[in-house]
Order: structure tokens, then C-alpha cells, then sequence
């Protein structure tokens, strides 16, 4: 429990300290929020403003989430590379699962902290949800499956990407152009057919749409993704991700540094 307990704590305190991660991670999703919730809508009737204020903070915190796994991740991993910490580590009797419990668990530490946030300045704004205990509950499942994900992802890329700049660099391109062509960051409507076939198999895009279904309805989600056959192949694709994540991130960046 002391390596894990002793990177979680490091992982934090990385997180908070590094203005890249607090930009792309808080500052932007919120500067979305604020912009979205005040551009957009103006011709909607009255009682639907507040939901479709919701819609866009719900896709703003999956994009805090994305980000946080994608970017912030192999960022973190890669400055570990960077300092020579993981080489140290190796050398000593500590096995790998340690390590990456206590990188998770501060990931899902700091992300949450990022979601509330932005949930807090939705809320703030106007933005409004509509969902039984059960649906909030079921939404908080879904938001695990994009931090998976993601966390996934983020695994992969601070595993070969080597350089920390290029790591979160890399993270942030992929979590704007993903967010932007699966739907988290436009409306599902909009997409092309082929587009909406990708946002259907995402599992980040997936994840999206299943909690705007449950929190604000099928008119801001575009279509009912909670079907039996998607929700399945979302959450498995979730895990997929992230075990491939986690192989890649103990067979070659762990043994290698």
C-alpha cells in the first residue's frame, strides 16, 4: 500500500501543478461551458434552454475526462521517464501493478475533481438534468467506461511517446479531433452517416451519448444508445482499450523506461 499510496499522492500533485493539465483539463471544458451556454440555443423555446445547457456541460466534462486520461496520463508518465524515476523504480522490489494502481486511482481522483467542476459551472450557467437515481447512477457507470477508455489510450501514447511536451500534446490533438468527429463536441445530428457509425463504436463517444440519454433525453443525445447490443459493445470496448493499455504500458514502457 506505501508505493501506491506514494505515487497516487506524487500523480496528484503533478496534476495540480503542471498549467497544461489544469488548462486543457478545467480551464478549457469550462471556457466551452461559459461560451456554449450563452451562444447557443437562442431561438429554442424557453423550457428547453436549460437541458440543452446541460447537454453541453455533460459533453464538456467527458471532454475533461478525455483529456485527463489521454493527455495528462502519458504526460505524467513520460516526466517520470524524463527524470529517471522509472528506471529507479525498476530497480527496485516493486511490482509494476503498483505502480499503475496509484496512477489510476490519482487520475480518477483529479478527473473527478475536473467533472465536478465543470458540472458546478454548468449548473451555475443555467444548465439543468432530468434523470431518476437510478440514471444518475447509471451515468457515473458510464463516465468510469470513458475514463477507461481514455486511461487506455493515455497508456499507449505516454508508452511511446517519449517526450513530455509531445505526450500531452499528442493526447490533446487526439482528444479534439476525436471529440469533434465522434459527437462529444457537436451534436449527433449533425454528423455525416459515416461519422455517426464512428460515434456509435467509440466508446468515449458511446459513453457521451448514453449519460446525455439518461440525464437530459434521446432529443439532445440524437438517438437511444442504450441498447442492449451497444451498451454491451461500448463497455467492452472500454475494457479493451484499457487492457491493451495496460500491457503495452507493462511490457514496454515499464521494463524499458
Amino acid at each position: 500500500m506505501g508505493q501506491i499510496t506514494a505515487t497516487f499522492g506524487k500523480t496528484i500533485k503533478e496534476f495540480t501543478r503542471a498549467k497544461p493539465v489544469l488548462f486543457w483539463t478545467i480551464a478549457w471544458p469550462i471556457l466551452w461551458v461559459l461560451i456554449g451556454s450563452y451562444s447557443f440555443g437562442g431561438n429554442a423555446p424557453t423550457s428547453v434552454i436549460p437541458y440543452l445547457r446541460g447537454s453541453i456541460a455533460i459533453s464538456m466534462m467527458t471532454f475533461a475526462l478525455m483529456t485527463a486520461g489521454i493527455a495528462n496520463l502519458p504526460g505524467n508518465i513520460a516526466q517520470d521517464r524524463e527524470r529517471g524515476l522509472l528506471p529507479k523504480l525498476m530497480s527496485m522490489p516493486i511490482k509494476p501493478w503498483r505502480d499503475f494502481v496509484g496512477r489510476i486511482l490519482g487520475l480518477l481522483a483529479f478527473s473527478s475533481f475536473a467533472v465536478v467542476l465543470v458540472a458546478v459551472v454548468g449548473y451555475a450557467c443555467g444548465a439543468r438534468f432530468s434523470s431518476t437515481m437510478i440514471g444518475a447512477w447509471q451515468s457515473i457507470g458510464f463516465f468510469l467506461v470513458v475514463l477507461l477508455a481514455s486511461a487506455g489510450i493515455g497508456m499507449i501514447i505516454g508508452t511511446f511517446i517519449r517526450n513530455v511536451h509531445g505526450a500531452i500534446m499528442t493526447g490533446v490533438g487526439i482528444s479534439v479531433v476525436t471529440a469533434s468527429l465522434s459527437g462529444v463536441m457537436a451534436p449527433y445530428s449533425s454528423l455525416p452517416t459515416l461519422l455517426q457509425g464512428f460515434a456509435r463504436v467509440y466508446p468515449i463517444s458511446s459513453g457521451n451519448s448514453s449519460i446525455t440519454y439518461l440525464l437530459v433525453g434521446e432529443d439532445f443525445a440524437g438517438y437511444n444508445p442504450l441498447s442492449v447490443g451497444q451498451t454491451a459493445s461500448t463497455i467492452m470496448m472500454s475494457f479493451l482499450i484499457f487492457v491493451v493499455g495496460l500491457i503495452v504500458y507493462s511490457r514496454w514502457c515499464w521494463r524499458k523506461g
